[in-house]
């Protein structure tokens, strides 16, 4: 078991306030004990990254890229031991935790040691200008270059505790940041292997910095600490709301990766066995904790009888138990009060008027977090299950008859931030994909392109990221100009 401490400017520092406990959300045991900073700790991790950052911004590009890539080297050097406490306490299946949590996390240090090694500047038209108030008659040549925000408080969710860690990270130091990772409570321990990672390849001192705590008071620490000039933040859209007020109020710089309630709009020649499939990762892939998950099925109504039955079918496949066990799809939600939570919505569905197909029950184990993946029907655009943000392995399904009342239900959402489009005419599919307010938008598929912009419209987020595009979302940019 460990017995974690901070890491505040390059030293593993003991806590002010003592520790508390991570517990495995399948076997309810101790995995370990985190650290509880004080404000004022939080506080000399902000001051650590700023004083840090002067020499590490300056430093070479190549170097910042040598660096990324042997932290990456380091992660898959360590990847079984790095996967196994991952699982442990973050309840994510074997398979997830291996390939989609910290396979992951070593990919975006790898892509954004490359990134480092992207061009800043961007090259602008020359501007002929009249003799005037400014001066004689001249070409004036411009040009465009990014340069670092500063000191990036970086604070990130409980259901993937490698990938979206590195994902900001990674390009925050490639374009010559520093930060201050501030985890979630529930299963910060990966992140401190992250930043030990980050020493032995070699991060200068106060570069990186990880601080944790149980309450709330250590990420406002985090957010209002006056060395701190962007904050990056994925979680829930009240939290982000609330960040964002702080923000606002200093004019800091902001990444805001909020809520989804992802609609998947299923058109009646789409390939329904392709569509079940990709709508039961809700169910499947991380118990539905996932922002992305298509988790509002909008069909047509000449196939919502045959797609509910294919998904009722897909849900009673699915193995429930030991995420450790090889053949486990669905593992635990992350702790008895989201459970507890998620159940209270299966319970709103039913006296919604909503039609359980399948699901419903807490499945019968005697320890650990479980959650059955859950299918409703006869849902209305309405009822709360159908708006509002779930997190967990619940599927509502909404049926329409026109093309335009299906994008309309879409639509009617407060969030935005990933639909999908099942069609057999790819032309109708990419006609009906312009017309979602959300930031992306999958044409048959669930699939990501790992280049492609990542964010939210509406109250699903601030900025993109991913890609090149997390580069510019972690750099400001400043104009050049001199007389030709």
């Amino acid at each position: 078991m460990t017995t974690q401490r901070l890491f505040i400017g390059g030293e593993w520092v003991e806590p002010d306030r003592g520790h508390y406990e991570i517990v495995d959300p399948a076997a309810e045991r101790l995995v370990g004990l985190a650290p509880e900073a004080s404000r004022e700790q939080v506080y000399a991790a902000a001051e650590a990254a700023r004083d840090a950052f002067p020499a590490w911004s300056r430093t070479p590009p190549e170097e910042r890229a040598r660096i990324l890539d042997a932290a990456a080297d380091i992660v898959q050097r360590n990847a079984r031991e790095y996967a196994d406490l991952a699982r442990s306490e973050s309840g994510a299946t074997a398979a997830v935790a291996r390939g989609m949590q910290v396979a992951v996390a070593a990919a975006r240090f790898r892509r954004y040691a490359r990134g480092a090694l992207e061009p800043v500047e961007q090259p602008l038209p020359p501007q002929i200008n009249a003799a005037g108030p400014f001066g004689r008659a001249g070409v004036i040549g411009a040009l465009a270059v990014r340069r670092p925000v500063g000191v990036v408080t970086c604070i990130t969710s409980y259901n993937n505790p490698w990938a979206n860690p590195a994902g900001k990270v990674a390009p925050a130091l490639a374009m010559g940041n520093t930060v201050v990772v501030k985890p979630a409570p529930q299963d910060p321990l990966s992140v401190y292997r992250m930043a030990e990672a980050l020493a032995e390849a070699g991060v200068p001192p106060g570069v990186v910095n990880v601080v944790t705590g149980s309450g709330s008071d250590v990420g406002e620490a985090a957010v209002d600490s006056p060395h701190v000039d962007m904050v990056s933040f994925t979680g829930s859209t009240a939290v982000g709301q609330r960040i964002g007020e702080v923000c606002g109020r200093a004019l800091k710089r902001q990444l805001m990766e909020l809520g989804g309630k992802g609609a998947a709009l299923v058109f009646d020649d789409a390939d329904l066995d392709a569509a079940t499939a990709a709508i039961g990762t809700t169910f499947s892939f991380y118990s539905g904790q996932i922002c992305t998950a298509p988790t509002r099925v909008i069909v047509q109504r000449a196939v919502h009888d045959r797609l509910v039955g294919k998904l009722a079918a897909y849900l009673a496949r699915l193995r429930i138990g030991d995420p450790a066990e090889p053949d486990t799809v669905v593992g635990p939600v992350i702790s008895a009060a989201h459970r507890d939570r998620v159940e209270s919505y299966v319970e709103l569905g039913r006296a919604e008027g909503a039609r359980l197909v399948a699901g419903g029950e807490r499945p019968a184990f005697e320890r650990g977090f479980y959650c059955a993946p859950t299918l409703f029907a006869d849902c209305t655009s309405g009822m709360r299950i159908v708006r509002e943000e779930i997190f967990g392995p619940v599927v509502v399904v909404v049926p329409f008859d026109t093309e335009e009342e299906g994008v309309a239900l879409a639509n009617d959402s407060e969030y935005g931030l990933l639909d999908y489009v099942w069609s057999g005419d790819v032309a109708r599919a990419f006609r009906v994909a312009g017309q979602l307010r959300s930031g992306g938008v999958g044409v048959n598929t669930v699939g990501r392109n790992m280049e492609a912009p990542f964010g939210g419209f509406r109250k699903s987020g601030v900025g993109r990221d991913v890609g090149s595009y997390a580069l510019h979302a972690y750099s400001e940019t400043q104009a050049l100009v001199w007389p030709g």
